[in-house]
């Protein structure tokens, strides 16, 4: 069975157009309500209970009441933290023993669109079977409990603290930030008043863009999906690196003094390297968008690496398969399972951070000359129905290029799980023929998609 609301991360949309609309998200907290209070076996009078956060856009705040409303319905408690990165909800849902964590964010997306994220109590995402148990209550009535079994709503007055210090746990307690003249660029987003703390009590020098939000400006120019604030404020600070984070602070990018721009392939190999050079790394999970250059790296390292569907939580899940604690997205997804349970911005800047004060160099050298194939990758748009994977023009035109680039690169067309786009992207040793073969078979799916 298909799932019909969640995407890869998720629901997602814009704003006041299905599915996110005060009335839909209500239904989908009771929904998600119904199913935990199935799932979880409470003792007499104990309710379940579900922490809800969310980062800075104005729109969180009706959302997150139709949320409370729906899950009291339900007769489900509800812990409010207000604006939080999504990995800290991960975290305060598994330190604080609750049912499930939400989060009411579109993470690099602009302001106008929203999402409700669900984590697990192991604050990992929801699996698949439970989204789709959460999708068939949906459209079901709603039936609320009787008055004196309805959910309480209360606020975690700490969960900022608490989330901190977690992130500052995850550094070695040996070594410090003493030195360091760190940008971060917090998107104006949930990271806001969170991230530069975080390195600031390690002991860095710290300027902080990026963080006056005012509900409309998240992601807007600033963070990781718009980084040349970042290269210029760490040229122009002259600080040693820079941090940028999207506006759910779960992916970064970085920088260094140059204004050198690394991106999670990069940094995700910095700290698989710096591991491996203290303890044996068995492998190294990416995704289908992972540069073939990292896994040719891996390779002569004598590391496996495996390509898992594009999304955070497949990488998650193969991981757990297969027993492994590293692994991430080129976007800036970045899993360190023996730190968190999920992509944390903040945490995988720490991993970098410690690898640069242990291995006592700088960004390029954490790279053991590690070049990055060239990749070109264009969006197009698609109807969200569109079969392009039956479209024999489009078939045609992969084959040709898969034919062109044979044994010097690889090609892939991917749909997007948020947004009506389908992905082409081209990779290989030589940029000419890379960038030629991306944009020939992006002009044939733009023309058969119109």
């Amino acid at each position: 069975m298909s799932r019909k609301y969640f995407g890869t991360d998720g629901v997602r949309g814009r704003v006041g157009l299905a599915p996110i609309t005060p009335d839909f998200v209500m239904r989908l907290g009771y929904a998600a309500g119904k199913v935990l209070l199935g799932q979880n076996k409470m003792p007499p009078g104990v309710r379940p209970e579900v922490l809800i956060g969310k980062d800075t856009r104005l729109s969180g705040y009706m959302l997150e009441s139709a949320l409370e409303a729906g899950f009291s319905a339900a007769g489900v408690d509800v812990c409010l933290v207000g604006p939080l990165p999504t990995p800290a909800v991960a975290y305060l849902t598994r330190a604080l023993r609750l049912q499930a964590g939400i989060v009411i964010s579109a993470s690099h997306n602009p302001y106008y669109d929203n999402g409700i994220k669900f984590f697990s109590a192991q604050g990992t995402k929801l699996p698949d079977d439970v989204e789709r148990a959460i999708e068939e209550g949906i459209d079901l009535p709603m039936v609320c409990v009787q008055a004196a079994d309805l959910g309480r709503v209360k606020r975690i007055e700490d969960a900022r603290g608490r989330y901190i210090e977690f992130c500052k746990s995850t550094f070695p307690n040996d070594l410090d930030l003493r030195g360091l003249k760190i940008v971060v660029d917090c998107a104006h987003g949930a990271a806001y008043h969170t991230a530069p703390n975080v390195f600031h009590e390690l002991g860095a020098d710290i300027v902080s863009i990026g963080v006056q939000p005012n509900g409309l400006n998240i992601n807007d120019g600033f963070g990781a999906t718009a980084p040349r604030a970042l290269c210029e404020a760490v040229q122009a600070h002259r600080a040693d690196l820079g941090v940028a984070l999207d506006g759910d602070a779960d992916r970064i990018q970085m920088v260094d003094a140059e204004g050198n721009l690394y991106d999670g392939d990069q940094l995700l190999f910095a700290i698989v390297r710096s591991r491996a050079r203290s303890a044996p790394v068995k492998g190294v999970v990416g995704t289908l968008m992972t540069n073939l250059a990292l896994e040719h790296a891996f390779g002569k390292m004598g590391i496996a690496f495996e390509r898992a569907a594009v999304g955070d939580r497949y990488v998650v899940e193969m991981l757990n398969e297969k027993g492994w604690l590293y692994g991430g997205e080129n976007s800036g997804h970045i899993l360190a399972l023996d730190r968190h349970t999920t992509g944390d911005g903040t945490v995988a800047a720490l991993q970098v951070l410690a690898a640069l004060k242990e291995e006592g160099c700088d960004l390029k050298g954490l790279l053991g000359g590690l070049a990055l194939y060239p990749q070109k990758l264009i969006n197009v748009t698609i109807a969200k129905d569109f079969p392009w994977k039956a479209n024999s023009h489009i078939a045609e035109a992969l084959a040709e290029v898969e034919t062109r680039i044979a044994g010097r690169g690889r090609v892939l067309l991917r749909a997007s799980g948020t947004e009506p786009l389908l992905r082409v992207m081209v990779e290989g040793e030589d940029e000419a023929l890379v960038v030629n073969a991306a944009q020939q078979l992006a002009a044939v799916v733009r023309e058969v998609a119109q």
